[in-house]
């Protein structure tokens, strides 16, 4: 078993009982872990399966902004709700109780293989040796750079990056050699968790160490609550995005060398012949 994860010791670990499932006979229910990405919340932008995955499990874990998304699909399930930075406790808790038996969902928004929840439980799974007692699927749902690049128009036709500027978990050098990085290699680049009330100046330092590798001319689209009530979007340049309010309900696309503008859309060409 690894010792040095970042979920390893946690605080918030469940200790399970070795008792089997808690059948009668001794005989062992396998249980089941849907980890489930919502896309931006409403309930013609989740996926079939999706729902039919709320719709079968017994027990629904997830952070509390989120369940309110779907509360009216959860509303005689048994909610296990918690708040912000509880995500390894969320993850022991949901393979906890699928190990016991029970059909459990974890929703995410967006994606929850994009900075969402797939990865910390699968490191639980692991963590508890759950492997064979536990059935896991993760359920793909419309992230945040999509859903803006659709309000937007074609932003992301081409290779892309996606970056956090988030820097809770990964150092802030690193963030920024990964988006020189990307920028020199004329990615168009979406930005997540752009700027909040704390974080201002990490915004300004990637907009300057971006107007070094392109003009500031360069298209780039500014969503809020992107495929949510209370979208709103904002094609502006590379040199004056700043001007726009931006905040963590926001997602950036910044456009490549070969990033236009027309008729309101922002389009990156593929490369057709025409």
């Amino acid at each position: 078993m690894r010792t040095d994860s970042p979920i390893g010791s946690s605080p918030g670990a469940i200790a399970i009982e070795e008792k089997g499932s808690g059948i009668s006979d001794g005989s062992f229910s396998r249980g089941t872990l849907a980890i489930i990405g919502l896309g931006p919340g409403n309930r013609d932008q989740m996926t079939g399966r999706a729902l039919q995955a709320i719709e079968e499990s017994d027990i629904i874990v997830g952070y509390h902004t989120y369940l309110k998304l779907v509360e009216d699909l959860i509303a005689h399930k048994d909610v296990r709700a918690s708040g912000m930075r509880k995500e390894v406790d969320r993850a022991y808790l949901a393979v906890d109780l699928a190990i016991e038996g029970h059909k459990v969902a974890v929703i995410s928004s967006g994606d929850p293989g994009v900075y969402g929840m797939a990865g910390v439980i699968l490191e639980a799974v692991q963590l508890r040796q759950a492997q064979e007692k536990v059935n896991v699927e993760v359920i793909p749902g419309v992230t945040s750079a999509t859903a803006a690049a659709a309000a937007l128009g074609a932003p992301l036709m081409h290779d892309f990056a996606i970056i956090s500027l988030s820097d809770l978990l990964t150092p802030w050098d690193l963030i920024l050699r990964r988006v020189e990085n990307a920028a020199t290699a004329d990615f168009v680049i979406a930005l997540y968790n752009p700027k909040s009330t704390k974080r201002v100046h990490q915004i300004e330092e990637v907009q300057q160490l971006l107007l070094k590798h392109r003009p500031a001319s360069t298209p780039v689209g500014i969503v809020r609550n992107a495929r949510r009530a209370g979208e709103e979007k904002t094609v502006s340049t590379l040199g004056e995005f700043l001007n726009h309010d931006i905040d963590m309900f926001t997602v950036l696309i910044i456009g490549n060398s070969q990033t236009y503008t027309k008729d309101g859309w922002m389009i990156t060409p593929r490369g057709y012949r025409w």
